[in-house]
């Protein structure tokens, strides 16, 4: 199993952006699922931060994610977005 968490904070008025890319990512990942990996997003309390969690059975099912479209359009307005604070992840270890 392998976890990994992405945590980064966007400009205020890229927020709403932001929550419609990653909704097309998930409505993606909900009609086509990638078996073997739960992954999830989440705006955190100061509402310009957000978390994503990606649960995969192996690192290959993780990597699947970097073939959707979806996904990739995301990653690359975020990026040109100019985040506050860019993406740090994070491998995260079960107990």
């Amino acid at each position: 199993m392998k976890a990994v968490k992405v945590t980064y904070t966007v400009k205020p008025e890229y927020v709403s952006t932001n929550q419609q890319n990653i909704k097309a990512v998930m409505d993606y990942l909900e009609a086509n699922p990638i078996e073997g990996m739960d992954y999830n997003a989440y705006l955190l309390e100061d509402g310009q931060s957000f978390m994503h969690i990606n649960v995969a059975k192996d690192e290959a099912t993780m990597n699947q994610l970097l073939s959707v479209d979806a996904f990739n359009a995301f990653r690359m307005a975020l990026k040109a977005s100019e985040p506050v604070s860019p993406p740090k992840s994070e491998v995260l270890d079960k107990i």
